[in-house]
């Protein structure tokens, strides 16, 4: 079988001799090129060597779990999508292997053309998101930033910085807090580059143990050390004519800051191991969500490589303090998950666009991404409040305070001679308590323990609460009783 001009091939992993005939059988009838393994150890080594599109992974398996076949199988390919097979009974278990990242699960004794179906929908996704990244990547290339990050002024201003500098050859320090957005802006500046042609090499300085990072900046030679059964470059070599980003550069060691301030002064470098020195023509651009004078001053970072990288710093501006950025953003997000979850949803409703501006954002760019991902998931047309998370969406104390001004609107509108003063105030804070307590439930599924954890209350008083304003399920799932947010 061939899809998008390539022949389908999938990995099936029982360790069964029975079944991984039978289902090999069957993909082979199908025109699907099928490879087998009983031994789970063997997984990652095959995928390795094979590059299947799929894989089909029993569950339970005697040596190794599935479970743990699949934490190898994301750890060598995280874009593999694995289906795993499993007993009615184990249906728990398959559900936790999708959280950890399997696509789906098909219960046995199972259908054929189900398992076909399953497969034919993962390889097809797969595909997809392929493409999506590479005309993503490509529209980074030649897409302005302003058309990536926003049009406020304070994205226009760092845009005008990046036009500015792109041209030369000048070291760029980029400072900004963490998902506010370095990375584009380091690619940005690599694509309007005389280097634009040559590799943009990313490195996280912060997720590389010390022990690793020389060999992973130098690359290092045969024998080098244990393991290193063959020469490998490193990210300098790699980026050679084009750019290296080093993102939190301030976890670097001193020691390890010491040997990179001697690779930029004297633009060559040496591998582990070896003897001879190697030329370089890189671009540096670095990052941290720290300043580098900060860390000088606290004598974390050495005073003579802040001098050499600082050429030419860039600040990128948390959201908070960028928040007409925030529809725009929403708009890309919602057009590029509508794509991958293949889902139609317009836009964000009014009164979710409210609690979007009023939220802060520590989590920055990264986290409004996150947060509309998962509304779009959730909703169906437009993002309304209930599709926010918390705190992003009505917190109960922020309800409670929109709940109190509307009941003072309503009593100011007219006062009605048949009540007293005291009645008035027991209708208002019933009214409000009730309110409160339908947006926490909404807020937390249903789950009565949950919201009581949120409005600091026992569980039974809040079962009590429900069943003295009579909140039903229908309140919660239409949100009709709740106004205030």
């Amino acid at each position: 079988m061939i899809c998008n001009g390539k022949e389908i091939k999938v990995l099936v992993v029982d360790d069964m001799k029975d079944m991984c005939w039978t289902v090999s059988n069957f993909l082979r009838q199908k025109g699907i090129t099928a490879i087998s393994t009983q031994d789970g150890k063997k997984t990652a080594e095959i995928i390795s060597r094979e590059s299947p599109d799929a894989v089909l992974l029993d569950l339970k398996m005697p040596v190794i779990s599935g479970v743990d076949v699949l934490k190898q199988i994301k750890k060598a390919n995280a874009d593999i999508p694995v289906i795993i097979l499993t007993a009615y009974g184990e249906i728990r278990s398959a559900v936790e292997a999708v959280k950890l990242g399997a696509y789906d699960y098909i219960s046995k004794p199972f259908d054929n053309d189900e398992v076909l179906i399953t497969l034919m929908r993962a390889i097809n996704d797969r595909r997809q998101k392929r493409e999506i990244n590479h005309l993503r990547s490509q529209l980074e290339k030649i897409m302005p930033l302003p058309e990536f990050m926003g049009s406020s002024p304070q994205i226009e201003k760092v845009f005008e910085q990046v036009k500015c500098v792109a041209p030369t050859d000048f070291t760029v320090v980029l400072y900004g807090e963490t998902g506010s957005g370095k990375e584009l802006v380091a690619r940005a500046i690599h694509n309007n580059s005389p280097r634009r042609n040559g590799n943009f090499v990313v490195i996280d300085c912060g997720s590389i143990p010390d022990t690793l990072i020389e060999s992973e900046l130098f690359g290092y030679e045969k024998g080098a050390f244990t393991g290193a059964e063959t020469t490998k470059k490193g990210h300098f070599e790699l980026a050679s004519g084009g750019t290296l980003f080093l993102d939190e550069i301030g976890n670097l060691s001193k020691a390890m800051q010491s040997k990179l301030l001697h690779a930029l002064q004297e633009r060559r470098i040496r591998r582990v191991g070896g003897k001879d020195f190697i030329d370089i023509d890189i671009r540096v651009i670095v990052a941290g969500n720290e300043k580098l004078e900060d860390l000088v001053k606290s004598g974390h970072f050495r005073q003579d490589l802040y001098h050499r990288l600082n050429e030419f710093l860039i600040e990128i501006p948390p959201l908070r303090k960028r928040k007409a950025d925030i529809l725009f953003l929403c708009k890309r997000f919602i057009d590029t998950t509508n794509i991958e979850l293949n889902k139609h949803v317009r836009g964000v409703s009014e009164a979710a666009t409210e609690l979007l501006y009023a939220y802060n954002w520590p989590g920055n760019v990264r986290e409004l991404k996150n947060v509309i991902k998962r509304a779009v998931l959730l909703a169906n047309e437009l993002i309304e409040p209930q599709h926010l998370p918390t705190p992003v969406g009505c917190d109960s104390q922020t309800t409670a305070v929109k709940a109190l001004h509307k009941e003072v609107d309503a009593i100011k509108t007219g006062f009605n001679k048949d009540f007293s003063l005291r009645e008035i105030v027991k209708k208002s804070i019933n009214d409000i308590e009730r309110k409160v307590i339908i947006e926490a439930l909404i807020q937390t599924g249903g789950n009565k323990s949950k919201a009581a954890k949120i409005l600091s209350i026992d569980y039974k008083t809040m079962y009590y609460k429900v069943k003295e304003y009579g909140i039903t399920i229908k309140d919660l799932l239409t949100g009709s009783t709740v106004s205030v947010c």
